[in-house]
């Protein structure tokens, strides 16, 4: 039996694929030597240990350094993945194995609506409820502006992240696993927590790899409720400023090594987020 031959739209379709795939690849490696170039020069002549480790940014007097920075994303991230992580493996096993079909069809599109809520809207929120409720709570203290409450509005906006891609690594696991358990006497909790949960252990990883993205990548929100004071933090309710937010405030005036240093930064940041992201994309292909 003869192969059938494509048909020139076929060949058309084929090459304009083709080339908004090499197109999306070729603005990924502009950005990248982009912002290589203009950051690089003080990597060099700063030394990239030097530039991580040294905790005083004042660009005034010369010092360039993202150790405080870097603290604080940790922190927040850190924070963020601590609040997100039981609440986004309840909702995934609640909507992959207990939720009725009629309930997964509500909730799921609910679910991955919330994704798509701009993010200033949820800094708007964390700064309108979030920050006052810390700041009221007396034991507590601070002014509400912490690395608290940046952890509390990042859990929010990275649980549907979290969650979708849990669902699916749920889902993907055959249904002859649940099957077995059950036939050897397992309640139906104890196959998911014994059976389905561990078989898509992999998946579940690489949610929170892809989480862990967001949060890192996040400006907007983080501006809004983190305080940032360019300080090393030393308790959930310090104020504290992140990479992202330490671009996006004070790149609209740098020049000169100033510039450059958030260039820096900005490159610290596209390799946290591209080594998140294939290690996510490793760890989904060896669960496949």
């Amino acid at each position: 039996m003869s192969t059938p031959r494509w048909s020139l739209s076929d060949r058309v379709i084929e090459a304009l694929l083709r080339c908004a795939a090499f197109g999306a690849l070729g603005v990924l490696v502009l950005v990248a030597a982009f912002i290589a170039r203009e950051g690089m020069p003080i990597i060099v002549d700063e030394g990239p240990v030097a530039l991580l480790a040294r905790t005083r940014w004042s660009p005034t007097r010369g010092k360039f350094g993202l150790g405080a920075m870097l603290a604080g994303s940790a922190m927040v991230t850190a924070g963020a993945l601590l609040l997100a992580l039981p609440l986004g493996l309840a909702c995934a096993i609640t909507l992959a194995e207990l939720a009725s079909a009629r309930m997964r069809t509500v909730l799921k599109p609910l679910l991955e609506l919330l994704a798509g809520i701009p993010s200033v809207v949820f800094g708007w929120l964390g700064l309108s409820m979030v920050v006052p409720r810390i700041r009221d709570t007396s034991w507590l203290g601070g002014t509400g502006q912490s690395a608290l409450a940046a952890s509390v509005v990042l859990a929010i906006m990275i649980l549907p992240t979290l969650a979708s891609v849990s669902v699916d690594a749920l889902e993907a696991v055959p249904a002859s696993y649940r099957a077995g358990a059950r036939a050897l006497g397992a309640t139906r909790w104890q196959s998911i927590r014994g059976v389905v949960v561990p078989a898509a252990r992999s998946g579940i990883v690489a949610a929170i790899i892809l989480a862990l993205g967001r949060a890192v990548g996040e400006t907007m929100a983080v501006i809004m409720v983190a305080g940032n004071a360019v300080r090393v933090p030393h308790s959930w309710l310090d104020p504290v400023r992140t990479l992202t937010a330490n671009v996006a405030l004070e790149m609209s005036y740098a020049t000169g090594r100033h510039a450059q240093a958030l260039f820096a930064t900005a490159i610290v940041l596209f390799v946290v987020v591209l080594t998140l992201n294939a290690l996510a994309g490793v760890v989904r292909g060896r669960s496949a």
